[in-house]
Parts: structure tokens; C-alpha cells; sequence
């Protein structure tokens, strides 16, 4: 799993601020789907009646874990899980001079793609150092879609009279995220694979030039 902070929504290569790779990916997550109804009562019926107003963002909720006991790695860290918690911490949290306010994130895993910002981090601690250090840990993450921004994005990219692109892949990209950069979408990624003749699009070696052809989106 790889989240990336942007002090932007349209996460342009010039608004990118860090990255975050777990170590540990999660064993599951959680997608919350909500919509606002309004209740009202027509003129002479005894029941109300739901209508629509409109969708709430998307909710992604997930737990990983942090460890430097060494077990999954063979390093142990005697310094503990600190300093990779205040680097999460810092890209979802931490106020950006240049926009002031919190990062937009991306999160990448496998097919997901979720875009948003950090609404919730709740860390609870599980093993120490006979000094207290803490060494391992489970934190659960909460992100909220910019669900609007999103949107538009997606929209500006898609209305654009030029959708012709030459991306060369940089270590940890992955193809359905580069579709979503540059799409809108990551859902043409097994057309550009076919486009690129590519036999394993799970792993693009590093350096490898990728054309984004225009295609005709439904």
C-alpha cells in the first residue's frame, strides 16, 4: 500500500510533497457509502416519504501495522516506530506554508485508488522496549474523498483537446494510478496495456516509457 500527499486535488507532479509505503499491507478495508434523504408527509397519506438530496463522500477506513521488532524484516529498530508514525502523521496532519492546509492524499493498493484527505488517525500501541520505546503498533486511518474535486478533475482532464501522453514509470507507480492521473479513471489500464503491448502490467520495470492513448470514454 503506498499513500502520496499533494498540496493540491489535482495531484500534479509539482504539488507532490512525500510519500508513505507500509510495511505491513492491511488484511482488509472498508468503503462507507452514505446518502442524505429528507423525510417529508404528502397531503392526506399517513406515511412519509423519503426523497434524495444528494450523496456524501465516500468514507475508506483500514488498519496496518507498524513494527520494528525485526520479525517481519529481520531489522530490528531499536529506536522504535516513532520517527515512520511522525511521517504519516506529518503528510496528513501537518499544515502546508504554501497553501495552509492539511495534504491532499492518494492512496494506491492493487486496483484501489482512493482519493481524499486524512480525516482520522487513531494509533493504538502494542509492544515496548523495556524503556518504554514503543516498537509496534496498529493504526487505523480514516480518509474522506474529495469528492467534488475529484469531479472536476476528472472532468478539466477529460475535455481536454489533448489526451496523447508519454509517461516514463518511476518506482512505485503502478498503471491503474498513472489512468487515474491522467484519465480520469482507473479503469482503462488494461487498454493501455494493450496499447503498450505489455505481457505483465503489474510489473513495469522502472524507466519504461508508457503511451496514454486518447480513448472514447463511457
Amino acid at each position: 500500500m503506498w499513500i502520496r500527499a499533494y498540496r493540491s486535488a489535482t495531484m500534479e507532479d509539482k504539488d507532490f510533497v512525500g510519500e508513505y509505503y507500509a510495511m505491513v499491507n492491511p488484511e482488509t478495508y472498508a468503503i462507507d457509502l452514505k446518502m442524505e434523504v429528507k423525510e417529508g408527509q404528502g397531503q392526506g397519506t399517513s406515511g412519509k416519504q423519503q426523497k434524495f438530496t444528494f450523496k456524501k463522500p465516500e468514507e475508506l477506513s483500514f488498519e496496518f501495522l507498524f513494527d520494528n521488532t525485526g520479525i517481519i524484516d529481520g531489522k530490528p529498530k531499536p529506536k522504535g516506530i516513532h520517527e515512520d508514525l511522525q511521517k504519516l502523521q506529518d503528510l496528513a496532519f501537518k499544515l502546508d506554508g504554501e497553501v495552509h492546509e492539511p495534504h491532499h492524499v492518494l492512496l494506491i493498493w492493487g486496483k484501489l485508488v482512493f482519493q481524499g484527505r486524512i480525516t482520522g488517525m487513531t494509533i493504538n500501541y502494542k509492544l515496548f522496549n523495556p524503556d518504554g520505546t514503543p516498537i509496534r503498533a496498529m493504526v487505523k486511518i480514516t480518509i474522506k474523498q474529495s469528492e467534488e474535486e475529484s469531479e472536476r478533475t476528472a472532468k478539466e482532464r477529460k475535455s481536454s483537446p489533448d489526451l496523447t501522453h508519454i509517461r516514463t514509470i518511476r518506482k512505485g507507480e503502478s498503471l491503474p494510478w498513472l489512468c487515474y492521473l491522467i484519465y480520469g479513471s482507473p479503469k482503462y489500464y488494461l487498454e493501455v496495456a494493450r496499447a503498450n503491448k505489455l505481457s505483465n502490467f503489474r510489473k513495469i520495470k522502472e524507466g519504461t516509457q508508457i503511451l496514454f492513448p486518447p480513448f472514447q470514454k463511457t
